[in-house]
């Protein structure tokens, strides 16, 4: 029986990467077609992210055929741009598994591959990670190639350009930085850079006369002019150089420029390789290379935001596939919605309310202020600390700014949030989404750790809600409490609880008691309110009598209501979908402790240790907190008494 015939010979043939670097121009342009029919196969079974992706085949391509990755050092700036390099990275049979639990990670890890020099999921770290590369291979007396790849939005970021800062004055050779410019971010691109580098893009042709401009400027006679003359001259040169030479403020901060190349012209990114890697010796090099989301797959060309990161499609239809909806049932609605909802409606009859986010105006429910307050909406871009602070100074001047950002991503502004919000005491509120539990995006992305970072911090109030409606009133509630304030809540749809209208406001550091009981108390917080309920339910047929608290604050605690109740309880159980150290537990704890009770405490959270990637059911039950594994730890805990 005659084997089938692979759709991807050449890619399938390759023992190690290093192959690549011999082949010819007809195998590059092949192996970049297998690669990208392989990428575009694979993510319609397994989902993941997509369009940018398929942007950066062509230069992963390239690369790999002028670079050696066992020996040279690659940072890819967010790892959602680097599936072509793990599928030339032997990986490629694992793909199946991608994202799945115990499966290929979506982003890159170190521990999952020699190639993978440097984990990658938040944006704009890979400069400063590669310039550390580089300064350690220096201080070790060795002479391999180290490469940033950014893009996607992260050059919006400061932190980029601190490392660039530092690049260029230390005049770091055999550095590489390779601008990805594709225009977009998740949400397009924002701010003055991208209109900067589309000005670069305008100009190109003056480009090619580079040399020759820089070597007629230099062939000017200034020692035997006048001082005023050379002065002008200098002046001149300047000016002319701005004028006619793109990427001038990368050549100002120590670059050496070069481009803009087309990124999907896998000829003419490898001959720009060869030359930087002839340049890189002299100094580091910036590398402007351009590229299309979604490049090869129409669909996600047409659309790069709806094709960023996708479940299961339909390759040949360009579909994507969605779950069997009962039309009697309808899904109620996600918490991000209700948020963004909820935030227009309180806008209405507040004009001083503003939104701020940062380049995730759809994921956060923010484009639905967008859409109602065009001039009250600000997307600043991948720069979460700015988003803050920018907060903050229209705080000061009597504007209630609402920073809508994923859990995650609000640890790289914690420094604003601590010195410019807190400290201060200024009325800045801050809307968590995607907090708890994320799923398939792993470690960088689930928003555990919220309750602990912003707990330990002055002045704030800190709140996460059982339900959608309860959302809405904690948002009123931090808009008009006059304090810092942050409500978290997960990624998904709500309970389909009834919306109240008008949205009102709850007392601050007031929980709430949704069942009354004498054998344990279940202490509850945000998402985990209702299994705590249906345990209590459950329990209660096994003859052990639970009471319930919603306690809606973490900071302030409602310590008289907990505190009763714990007195009247055998035992204490605290319920929480987030880190244990620090968390809404420790507070319990804490403050049990400095009222003198005693009590046998079972802390229901996310243990010290790391939360990998997987379907977030899963991940549940394996930290303990699925309502099988509560269930059988509260009964376990509950036989000690």
């Amino acid at each position: 029986m005659t084997a089938p015939i692979s759709p991807y010979p050449l890619l399938d043939s390759l023992a190690s990467p290093q192959q690549v670097k011999h082949f010819s121009p007809g195998q590059l342009e092949q192996l970049a077609a297998e690669v990208r029919a392989f990428l575009i196969a694979a993510i319609s079974e397994t989902g993941g992210h997509f369009s940018s992706n398929l942007g950066t085949v062509e230069l992963t391509v390239a690369l790999f055929h002028h670079f050696d990755f066992l020996q040279d050092r690659i940072v890819w700036d967010v790892g959602h741009q680097a599936y072509p390099h793990k599928i030339l990275t032997g990986r490629k049979s694992r793909f199946p598994t991608l994202r799945q639990h115990h499966g290929l990670s979506g982003f890159l890890k170190r521990d999952e591959s020699p190639y993978d020099h440097f984990g990658a999921g938040h944006a704009s770290t890979s400069i400063s990670a590669a310039l550390g590369m580089a300064k350690a291979r220096d201080l070790q007396k060795q002479d391999h190639a180290c490469i940033a790849v950014i893009g996607d939005g992260s050059m919006t970021a400061g932190m980029a350009f601190e490392a660039l800062n530092q690049a260029g004055y230390l005049v770091t050779k055999n550095f590489l930085v390779i601008l990805n410019d594709n225009d977009m971010s998740i949400n397009p691109n924002v701010g003055s850079l991208q209109g900067y580098l589309n000005q670069i893009m305008s100009g190109q042709y003056y480009h090619r006369w580079r040399d020759r401009i820089e070597h007629a400027i230099k062939a000017i006679p200034l020692e035997g002019l006048s001082k005023g003359v050379a002065k002008a001259a200098k002046w001149s040169e300047e000016s002319f150089k701005r004028l006619m030479i793109p990427g001038l403020l990368f050549e100002d901060l120590g670059f050496r420029y070069m481009g803009p190349v087309n990124g999907h012209d896998v000829h003419a990114t490898s001959r720009a390789l060869a030359e930087a890697k002839v340049k890189m010796k002299d100094g580091p090099v910036l590398l402007h290379v351009q590229t299309k989301k979604g490049y090869g797959y129409e669909p996600a060309v047409q659309d790069p935001l709806k094709w960023h990161g996708v479940t299961a499609f339909d390759a040949e239809a360009g579909e994507i596939i969605k779950g069997v909806v009962d039309p009697t049932k309808p899904a109620p609605p996600s918490y991000t919605t209700v948020f963004g909802k909820a935030l227009v409606e309180l806008a209405k009859t507040d004009e001083k309310i503003v939104g701020i986010t940062a380049a995730m105006l759809d994921g956060t429910g923010m484009n639905l202020f967008l859409k109602a307050f065009p001039d009250r909406c600000f997307d600043v871009g991948i720069a979460e600390q700015h988003a803050v602070t920018f907060a903050a100074g229209l705080a000061t001047q009597g504007m209630r700014p609402v920073v809508a950002i994923y859990s995650t991503f609000l640890q790289r502004g914690f420094d604003q949030v601590a010195h410019d919000v807190c400290i201060q005491d200024l009325p800045v509120t801050f809307a968590l989404d995607r907090a708890g539990i994320v799923g398939a995006d792993g470690p960088t992305h689930h928003g555990l750790y919220d309750l602990a970072y912003l707990r330990c911090l002055p002045n704030i109030i800190l709140m996460a809600p059982k339900d959608e409606n309860e959302l809405r009133r904690m948002l009123m509630t931090a808009l008009y409490c006059g304090h810092p304030a942050a409500l978290r809540y997960p990624r998904g749809n709500g309970l389909g609880v009834v919306l109240e209208d008008p949205i009102t406001a709850l007392p601050i550091g007031k929980g709430e008691l949704l069942r009354e009981g004498e054998d344990l108390l279940l202490c509850a917080v945000g998402a985990m309110v209702a299994p705590a309920l249906a345990l209590a339910e459950t329990l209660a047929e096994e003859g052990l009598s639970c009471a319930v608290i919603n306690a809606r604050f973490i900071k302030p605690l409602d310590e008289a209501l907990i505190h009763t109740w714990a007195r009247r309880c055998k035992g204490l159980v605290t319920l929480e979908e987030g880190c244990a150290p620090g968390g809404f537990s420790g507070a319990v704890a804490e403050s049990l402790a400095d009222a003198g009770i005693l009590r046998p405490l079972l802390r229901c959270a996310v243990p010290d240790h790391l939360v990998h990637h997987g379907d977030p059911k899963r991940l549940l039950e394996d930290e303990g907190l699925s309502p099988k594994m509560l269930l059988r730890r509260i009964q376990q805990f509950s036989s000690q008494f």
